[in-house]
């Protein structure tokens, strides 16, 4: 049986880490948590003392972190200490699309995870639990476990002077949260998942949620199940934001309200109403790499029918970013050189500082090729 859980760190202090492990520090005061992170300046700003400076916007982050900081929730850019001192190492880094080589515009980038395994192999000391919480192609531990698995058995010292040979276990705890609520997703989250083929460290991190989080809300299943359940998620909610905007096209083209529409469909119970409401699509930084992600695995393993169809969401996000610059263009007579238009919010979506893939880039950026002059404001994004 494993013991509690007394240590945590995290690798990686973005939008994911940071306010995840702020949390687990807030409602778990027994443990220590350390989030590292080799960008001083991220790390600077997560330990500045005025708390509107912290690197993520969330509302309620300031309080959460204010309540743990220096008592048992900590910023550091120490990556080996900390990991040599930790039950449980999350691995919280950024998996961006691959921009060249196999794969590149839909296969994601795990140089970084790579690299964070690489670390914990090197500094880990005892028994370490590894968790993957960035999102992840399906089988990723695999990689993951290969490569700890080198290492598995070194021992830091001797053991006559107390070392203790290295051994791990990895789960895969896939992030549901959406910007702008990480918060109280956190704090009463749907559900937690936890992929594994480890029992005790399925349980181990189950009893850290178990704090908090109801257990009939605490979700067990395979490693390869939680990896693919997180991809799944967001390709589901995506396809949505799709399925509505292409009905709002058709309402515009035969008279019909979306907005009804909308409301009419949501209150099948089959259905539900939310992630209903057209606009300009989705943004940011998970959507889209990760239904690239999906279409990648599908051709991977020869499923083309089943990669086109999730590749078509993706087009028809960018194809209706387009045609609310082309709405625009129509609106204003055919022409908008030297005409001056607001952007009221450039963030991917409301209470975030997020730009990353935001739909305002797009429209703004097809305005601009038309000549316009935009006056762009955000109370949230730095100019």
């Amino acid at each position: 049986m494993t013991a509690p859980i007394r240590t945590i760190c995290c690798i990686g202090a973005g939008y994911v880490g940071g306010p995840t492990m702020a949390v687990i520090a807030d409602r778990c005061p027994e443990i220590q948590v350390t989030v590292v992170d080799l960008n001083a300046a991220r790390i600077a700003a997560w330990n500045d003392a005025d708390l509107s400076k912290l690197p993520v916007y969330e509302p309620g982050l300031d309080a959460v972190v204010g309540r743990c900081r220096g008592r048992n929730l900590h910023f550091s850019t120490a990556v080996e200490p900390a990991i040599a001192a930790a039950d449980m190492v999350f691995l919280s880094v950024n998996t961006p699309t691959k921009t060249k080589g196999v794969g590149a515009g839909q296969a994601s980038d795990l140089r970084w995870i790579e690299a964070s395994a690489r670390q914990v192999a090197a500094c880990a000391q005892g028994h370490t639990i590894v968790v993957e919480k960035s999102t992840l192609p399906v089988r990723t531990a695999e990689t993951v476990q290969a490569i700890l698995a080198a290492a598995q058995g070194d021992v830091l010292g001797d053991v006559a002077s107390g070392g203790e040979p290295k051994t791990f276990a990895v789960l895969s705890n896939p992030e549901f949260l959406a910007e702008g609520t990480a918060i109280p997703d956190l704090e009463s989250p749907d559900r937690v998942l936890i992929g594994g083929d480890d029992a005790a460290a399925i349980e181990a991190l189950a009893g850290v949620y178990g704090q908090w989080v109801p257990q009939e809300r605490i979700l067990r299943t395979n490693l390869w199940s939680s990896e693919l359940s997180k991809l799944t998620a967001n390709a589901f909610l995506a396809q949505r934001i799709s399925s509505i905007n292409s009905i709002a096209a058709l309402c515009e083209a035969t008279g019909a309200d979306v907005q009804e529409v909308a409301h009419a469909i949501g209150t099948d119970s089959r259905i539900g109403s939310k992630f209903l409401k057209a606009g300009p699509g989705f943004g940011g930084s998970c959507f889209q790499k990760d239904i690239l992600n999906l279409v990648y695995l599908c051709g991977h393993y020869g499923l083309q029918e089943v990669a086109a169809y999730w590749q078509s969401v993706v087009e028809l996000n960018g194809w209706q970013q387009h045609r609310i610059a082309r709405l625009v263009v129509q609106k204003l007579f055919g022409t908008v050189t030297g005409k001056r238009i607001a952007i009221l919010g450039f963030a991917f979506k409301a209470d975030t500082n997020d730009t990353r893939e935001a739909p305002a880039i797009r429209i703004c950026q097809d305005l601009l090729e038309e000549g316009a002059q935009l006056a762009i404001y955000d109370p949230k994004v730095a100019a």
